[in-house]
């Protein structure tokens, strides 16, 4: 339900909630080679579900998410051990950054790696955390 005086802010939540979680994206993609990376990223994503979740309430944003944020950082923590095994498998030391590129048409190519695989990892931890969290003390306000 909408409460009376709030359709600048429900309007403004619809427009940069996807906008934030595209810069978010973009934040993970570039940073193992520029600043940015799993961690800010993470945060960044935070902020957009942050004001959906103020603006729409918890209840709302849990449907919007489709996953338990517990299962966010479990997924991450994940992807975080499962990083350091092509070094290993390899013979190389502990956390040796790994490259797959993957030609594509056009003459492109795209690059696989060990580090972008750990920075899906943080950035799905620090998601689920921060969501936790959030999500945690909004229901309680709720009730």
């Amino acid at each position: 339900m909408m409460k009376p005086g709030t359709i600048i802010l429900y309007t403004a939540a619809r427009y940069i909630v996807p906008l934030q979680l595209l810069f978010s994206i973009f934040l993970l993609l570039r940073g193992h080679d520029e600043p940015g990376g799993g961690f800010i990223a993470g945060l960044v994503a935070s902020g957009a579900m942050a004001l959906y979740l103020f603006t729409f309430g918890a209840t709302v944003t849990r449907d919007l998410l489709r996953v338990d944020p517990r299962n966010l950082i479990g997924a991450g923590l994940f992807f975080g051990m499962i990083s350091i095994f092509p070094a290993l498998l390899n013979g190389e030391p502990f956390f040796t950054a790994q490259w797959w590129p993957i030609p594509l048409p056009g003459g492109g190519e795209l690059k696989l790696s060990t580090p972008l695989i750990f920075d899906i990892g943080v950035y799905l931890t620090v998601f689920g955390s921060v969501m936790l969290m959030l999500i945690a003390l909004t229901e309680t306000e709720e009730r």
